[in-house]
């Protein structure tokens, strides 16, 4: 089985690759731009598990010098990597032509909420048209394959509390351009479903974290922040924004492997929630980081820290992805912090 990976260099992307490098019979693929960091492959690069693929020109002309490319030179048990820009109909066309994958995981995507309030034209257009060129790709190449397109639970939005746990069916009251993106990447999912038989399954994931998550998002923030202080690279103080919302967090490791059962056992065209359906306020996850170290740090509120318009309360009901797929988070998330504190003082000592 020819397995893609779009956003493969990313937080999620890089531990899909790693997941998908476990199983058997698997060829795994990663998209990856020319200016992509190559950070979170770093583990993979180390394991002598990085295969680029590289290009004999800056632009390779046809899907058959693709293919051409990828028999010669991709590597089973590697995770082989190809140039190509989401952006670009036709990098997407000689791509998918030459590596006509079984089955594709859309992750690539502007991902950062606030990010999204100050670039929403450009958050907009990579996360909706990044995907239609894709879609396109496929239906042109005439190619039938299951395709993962991960959503996201910012598209629920602005969440009544007695509308928890959140099914699928609650209305979508997106608060942020990134949540709009996600809710039109939804629609797209469905209607080339509909209309052409894309096998498409969306997973509206609620948030995950672990080793190697950004420091923009709230988690990595303050875990670096906190190893940073370890190091005596900053003062004693934990800098903080919003302390009362509450999330639904998953270990990353745990996600990639709903993301892989959702097209082993899924029904295309279905739309699943994916989280523990356990809330935690913001204030105590910090809590727990702040338990995991002997420094002596304050807290102190940052008003740059605070979101224009923030989702107070996302927590997931994931009983009909369980159903279908018996997907079942397995780390606890008190792990999932230790390691992530863990990946900062590994990374900052390094």
């Amino acid at each position: 089985m020819r397995v893609l990976i779009t956003g493969v260099t990313g937080f999620v992307g890089s531990h899909m690759a790693e997941y998908l490098l476990t199983l058997d019979g698997v060829e795994v693929f990663g998209l990856y731009r020319w200016r992509s960091r190559m950070d979170n492959l770093a583990d993979l690069n180390h394991a002598g598990k990085l295969n680029p693929i590289p290009e004999e020109s800056t632009s390779l002309t046809s899907p058959e010098r693709v293919a051409q490319l990828i028999a010669e030179r991709a590597r089973p048990h590697q995770l082989n990597l190809i140039e190509g820009d989401m952006l670009d109909a036709f990098s997407m066309y000689k791509l998918i032509g030459g590596l006509r994958p079984d089955r594709i995981f859309h992750l690539a995507a502007q991902s950062w909420v606030p990010g999204s309030q100050t670039a929403p034209a450009l958050t907009l257009q990579t996360n909706i048209m990044g995907q239609l060129n894709i879609f396109e790709a496929v239906r042109q190449v005439g190619i039938d394959p299951q395709v993962h397109i991960a959503g996201s639970s910012e598209e629920y939005g602005l969440v009544k509390p007695e509308e928890t746990p959140i099914k699928e069916t609650n209305p979508l009251r997106p608060l942020s351009p990134y949540g709009v993106s996600k809710v039109a990447q939804e629609m797209l999912a469905y209607q080339y479903h509909q209309s052409f038989g894309l096998r498409t399954v969306v997973t509206r994931g609620f948030n995950h974290t672990g080793p190697r998550r950004g420091q923009l998002f709230v988690t990595s923030g303050r875990a670096k922040q906190i190893a940073e202080i370890e190091l005596g690279l900053r003062p004693p103080v934990l800098y903080v924004g919003d302390q009362r919302s509450k999330r639904d967090f998953t270990d990353v490791r745990d996600m990639v492997r709903a993301y892989w059962l959702s097209l082993e056992r899924g029904r295309p065209g279905e739309v699943y929630n994916v989280g523990t359906g356990v809330a935690w306020e913001i204030g105590e996850m910090q809590d727990l980081l702040l338990g995991m170290t002997e420094a002596k740090i304050e807290v102190e509120v940052d008003p740059a820290r605070l979101r224009p318009s923030d989702v107070t309360l996302l927590v997931g009901d994931a009983s009909k992805f369980r159903a279908d797929t018996g997907w079942e988070p397995r780390i606890p998330f008190e792990q999932t912090l230790l390691d992530l504190l863990n990946y900062w003082r590994e990374r900052l000592r390094g």
